[in-house]
C-alpha cells in the first residue's frame, strides 16, 4: 500500500547514518587498537590516521542523526512513532527539545554525541596516549550505536530505532489499513511529553548530566591505557584536568536534577534517595575518591593502585546505573526510571563489555603497579586523604547495594527492602559520612605531605577551629534545629554534621589565607571544599528545619490509608475565602482552567498578618498523558535569601470527573432547633415572612417564608444562611442559599407537621471551586544551590591550574 503524506526519506537517511556510525566506530576501534599495538612508528601513524578519519565519520553521522530526530519532532511528523510517543503539537519549542531525551533512543544519542565531542578533543590533546585512549572511546561508540540500531537477526532484536514508523508499531490497528491514515484526526496529534518533564530544568539538566556520564570514560580510558601499555604512572598528570572536569560537570548535572525535583516533584525537597538519583551519585563519589588518591600519587607516589581501581569502577558504575535506569527493574521504586524495553540482555552485555576486561586487566597487572611499602605517617596529608577516599568509597558501596536490592531480589528470589522509611534508612548512615567528610575536609589541607610538625599544624588550625566551633554552636543553640522525629541520637548526629561542615567552610577559608597566602589561582581545591561544606550545611539545616505551614487539624482532607500525603498537612481553600495559615492570611482567588487547557494554574494570595509582605504563588496541575489518569502537580515557591515558601496542589475540585451526585438530607425542624452537618451546626433562629432585601423582593400579599440560620463552623467561624420557600402561580418555588465556604447548600420547604419546616442540607465538594494546598518552609535552602555553584567553580579553578602546570 502506498501511504499518503509520509516523510520516509528522513527516517531512511537516519537509519543509514546509524548503520554508518556503527561501521565507522568499529573501524575506528580496530584502527586505534592496531595503532596502539604497532611497534613500527610508521605503522602506528598510518593506523592512527585511519582511526581518526573513521571516528570523525562516526561523530558526523551521530550529529546528523540527532538533528534528524529533532527535525522529525519539530515538524510533528507523527508517522514516526518516536515523535508520536514523545511529543504533541501543543508543546513549546523548548519542550520539543526535551522530547528527544524522554525516550531511551534519544538519550543514547545524546550520550553518543558527547562521546564524539570528547573524542575529537582527545585526538588533539592526548598525544602519545591517543591510540589506547581512543580505542576505548571508539569501542564505547560502537556499543552505543548498537543501542539505536533497531534490527532483527532472526528473532533477536538489537537496539531500538528512533525511526520506527507508527504503523509498524501498531501493525494490527485498523487505522493503518487506510492509505490516508495521516489525514485522520487521531493522527493529528501525538501522545505528548510526560508532564513531569515539562519543566525548563529538563531542557538543560539531561544534556549536562549526560556530558558528565560521557566524561567519566576519560579517566577510565587513561587507566586502561596505563595498564595496557604498562606505563603505570605516565598517564596520571595528563588525565588530571579531565578527571576534574568530569567530577565538576557530573556533580553539576546531579544537582541540576535535584533542582528539577525540587521544582517539579512533590515529595517536599530536592533529594529522596530515589534509586535513579542514587545511581548517578555513586559514580561521582567514587570519581572524587579517585581524584584524591591521584593527588596523593602525584605528590608522594602512594595510592596508585586505588587510583586505578576508583577510575575503572567509576565508569563501570555509570554503565551499571544505565542498566538500572533502563532495564525496568526500578520502575516500581523510582519516579523517573525508564520502563523495560526488551533490551536487558544488551544492557547487561554493555556493562560486561567494559567491566570484565577492565577488572581482568587491573587484577592481572595489579602486582606490577608501583607501590611504596612504607606506611604513611598519621601526621601526613596523604594518610588522611586516603582515609577520606575510603569513606567516599564505602559510602558509595552502601548506597549502590541498597539501590540494587530490586535486582538482587530478582536474581536470588529474595525479598530484601531498604526499609519502610527509605529516606531515614539512608540518612542514618550518610549523616555520619557527612560528619567524617566535614572534619577531614577541614583539617587535611593543613597537613603537609609525608609529615607535619605538630606544633606548626596546631598553630595554623587553632583560629579556624575556634571560629568553626563558635559558629556551629551558635547555629545549634539559636538555629531552632529540634528535629526529634527519629530520636535524640539522630538529632545529635545532625548537630555534629553541622559542626563538621561549618568547620570545613571556615577552615578552608582560613587555608586560602594561611596556607596559600591568598593565592587564589591555586585555591581551587579549597574553593571546592568550601562549596561542598556549604552544600551539606544547607542540606542539613533545610531538611531538619523544614516546617509545614498548612496545618489543618479541624477539617483534614482524606487521602486514604495508603497515601503518603497527610490530610492534616493540607489546607482546604475555597475560592474567594480568606483562610488563616499561621503567620499568613491565604486566599485562593482564581484558576486558569479552560475546556482545552492541559495545565491549570491556581492563584493563591499570601498576606503576612503584620502586613509587611504580599505575594502570589501559582502552583499548577498538568493533565497526565500516555494513558495515565488524573493530574500531576507542579509546585511553586517564593524565594527569599534565607528561606523558601514552597507550595503545591494536593487536590482540587477540577480533578474530579462526572456529575455531582451529592443529595439533600432532610431535617424536620422548628424555630430554635439545631441542625448538625459534617463540619459544624446550624441554629434555626427565626422566620421572616415576605422578606424584602437585596436578594429578594416580595410584597405583603405574596406567600413567602425565609428561614434565618446561624452557622457555627468547626473552627468557630460564624456564618449565616437564608433559604426561602414561596408560591408563584400556586406553584411551590425554592430559593436555595449556598454557603460556599462550607461546600453546603440549604433549602427550605413546608412540612406536614404544624409549626415545623422541612430543611434540606446538601454537602458537596463540587459546589464551589476549592483546592487542597500544602505549604512548606525550607530555611536556608539557598545554601544548597550556592554551595553547588561554588563547588563547581572550585573544580574549574583546579582544572585550569592543573592544565597550566601540565603545559
Amino acid at each position: 500500500m502506498n501511504y499518503i503524506g509520509e516523510h520516509l526519506f528522513a527516517g531512511q537517511l537516519g537509519h543509514f547514518l546509524v548503520v554508518l556510525s556503527l561501521i565507522a566506530s568499529l573501524v575506528a576501534t580496530i584502527a586505534y587498537f592496531k595503532s596502539a599495538q604497532a611497534v613500527i612508528p610508521d605503522d602506528a601513524a598510518s593506523w592512527k590516521r585511519i582511526g581518526r578519519i573513521a571516528f570523525i565519520i562516526d561523530f558526523a553521522s551521530v550529529v546528523v542523526v540527532f538533528a534528524i530526530i529533532f527535525f522529525i519532532i519539530w515538524n510533528h511528523w507523527f508517522e514516526y512513532y518516536y515523535a508520536y510517543n514523545h511529543s504533541d503539537v501543543s508543546l513549546e519549542p523548548k519542550y520539543l527539545i526535551s522530547s528527544i531525551w524522554e525516550g531511551q533512543e534519544g538519550s543514547f544519542m545524546l550520550w553518543t554525541v558527547w562521546h564524539g565531542v570528547i573524542g575529537l578533543i582527545l585526538m588533539r590533546t592526548s598525544k602519545k596516549w591517543e591510540a589506547p585512549v581512543m580505542t576505548v572511546i571508539s569501542f564505547a561508540q560502537l556499543c552505543l550505536a548498537t543501542m539505536v540500531l533497531g534490527v532483527y537477526i532472526f528473532d533477536l532484536k538489537i537496539g531500538s530505532t528512533p525511526f520506527m514508523l507508527t504503523r509498524n508499531q501498531f501493525l494490527d490497528a485498523p487505522i493503518f489499513q487506510r492509505a490516508d491514515y495521516l489525514s485522520l484526526q487521531s493522527m493529528k496529534d501525538g501522545r505528548g511529553l510526560n508532564q513531569l518533564l515539562q519543566n525548563y530544568w529538563m531542557v538543560i539538566h539531561p544534556p549536562i548530566l549526560f556530558l558528565g556520564f560521557a566524561s567519566t570514560i576519560v579517566p577510565f580510558a587513561y587507566a586502561i591505557a596505563g595498564l595496557w601499555k604498562k606505563d603505570f604512572g605516565g598517564w596520571v598528570k595528563d588525565a588530571m584536568p579531565w578527571n576534574l572536569f568530569s567530577a565538576g560537570i557530573l556533580g553539576l548535572g546531579i544537582m541540576m536534577g535535584a533542582k528539577w525535583a525540587y521544582e517539579s516533584l512533590t515529595f517536599g525537597g530536592y533529594w529522596a534517595w530515589d534509586p535513579v538519583e542514587n545511581a548517578s551519585l555513586v559514580p561521582w563519589l567514587i570519581l572524587v575518591a579517585g581524584i584524591h588518591t591521584q593527588l596523593v600519587f602525584n605528590a608522594t607516589g602512594h595510592s596508585l593502585r586505588p587510583t586505578y581501581f576508583f577510575f575503572i569502577l567509576t565508569f563501570i558504575l555509570i554503565l551499571y546505573s544505565t542498566y538500572l535506569t533502563r532495564s525496568g527493574d526500578l520502575q516500581d521504586t523510582s519516579v523517573h526510571a525508564f520502563t523495560g524495553s526488551g533490551m536487558n540482555w544488551q544492557l547487561r552485555l554493555f556493562v560486561a563489555a567494559f567491566a570484565l576486561p577492565g577488572l581482568f586487566l587491573y587484577i592481572k597487572r595489579y602486582k606490577l603497579i608501583p607501590t611504596i611499602k612504607k606506611e604513611e605517617s598519621t601526621y601526613s596529608r596523604e594518610f588522611w586523604m586516603f582515609i577520606g577516599s575510603l569513606v567516599l568509597f564505602l559510602s558509595g558501596m552502601f548506597i549502590i547495594t541498597a539501590t540494587s536490592l530490586p535486582v538482587i531480589n530478582k536474581i536470588f528470589g529474595t525479598s530484601f527492602v531498604v526499609g519502610e522509611d527509605r529516606e531515614f534508612s539512608y540518612n542514618r548512615i550518610q549523616v555520619f559520612v557527612a560528619v567524617i567528610l566535614g572534619l577531614l575536609t577541614a583539617v587535611t589541607q593543613y597537613f603537609k605531605y609525608r609529615n607535619t610538625v605538630k606544633k606548626e599544624f596546631g598553630k595554623k588550625i587553632l583560629i579556624p577551629t575556634i571560629i568553626g566551633v563558635l559558629a556551629s554552636v551558635s547555629i545549634s543553640l539559636w538555629g531552632g534545629i529540634d528535629y526529634e522525629k527519629y530520636g535524640l541520637g539522630f538529632l545529635t548526629a545532625i548537630h555534629l554534621a553541622i559542626f563538621a561542615n561549618v568547620y570545613a567552610v571556615v577552615a578552608n577559608l582560613g587555608y586560602i589565607r594561611i596556607g596559600l597566602k591568598g593565592k587564589l589561582k591555586a585555591a581551587g581545591a579549597s574553593v571546592a571544599h568550601i562549596g561542598f561544606g556549604l552544600m551539606l550545611v544547607g542540606m542539613l539545616i533545610s531538611s531538619s528545619k523544614t516546617t509545614t505551614l498548612s496545618q489543618n487539624f479541624l477539617n483534614p482532607l482524606n487521602f486514604g490509608p495508603e497515601a503518603k500525603e497527610k490530610g492534616v498537612e493540607n489546607m482546604t481553600l475555597y475560592q474567594g475565602v480568606k483562610m488563616d495559615m499561621g503567620k499568613y492570611w491565604v486566599t485562593y482567588t482564581r484558576d486558569s482552567s479552560t475546556a482545552k487547557e492541559k495545565k491549570i494554574f491556581f492563584f493563591v494570595d499570601f498576606e503576612s498578618k503584620d502586613g509587611k509582605e504580599k505575594f502570589t504563588l501559582k502552583p499548577d496541575l498538568i493533565k497526565n498523558t500516555k494513558g495515565q489518569e488524573q493530574y500531576s502537580n507542579n509546585p511553586d515557591a517564593r524565594h527569599y535569601l534565607h528561606r523558601d515558601v514552597f507550595s503545591y496542589i494536593s487536590y482540587a475540585d477540577k480533578m474530579a470527573a462526572g456529575p455531582d451526585t451529592a443529595q439533600y438530607k432532610s431535617h424536620i425542624v422548628k424555630v430554635g432547633d439545631t441542625v448538625y452537618y459534617s463540619n459544624g451546626f446550624m441554629k434555626f433562629d427565626s422566620v421572616t415572612v415576605n422578606p424584602n432585601n437585596d436578594k429578594h423582593q416580595f410584597k405583603a400579599t405574596d406567600t413567602a417564608v425565609m428561614a434565618n440560620f446561624s452557622i457555627i463552623t468547626g473552627d468557630q467561624r460564624k456564618m449565616s444562611a437564608h433559604p426561602v420557600f414561596y408560591l408563584e402561580d400556586n406553584e411551590p418555588r425554592y430559593a436555595i442559599d449556598t454557603v460556599f465556604a462550607q461546600g453546603m447548600a440549604v433549602a427550605l420547604g413546608p412540612s406536614d407537621k404544624e409549626g415545623y419546616f422541612n430543611v434540606g442540607v446538601k454537602e458537596s465538594s463540587r459546589m464551589v471551586p476549592f483546592i487542597g494546598l500544602k505549604v512548606l518552609q525550607f530555611p536556608f535552602i539557598n545554601l544548597v544551590w550556592i554551595g553547588t555553584v561554588i563547588m563547581v567553580i572550585g573544580f574549574v579553578m583546579s582544572l585550569i591550574w592543573r592544565a597550566r602546570k601540565l603545559k
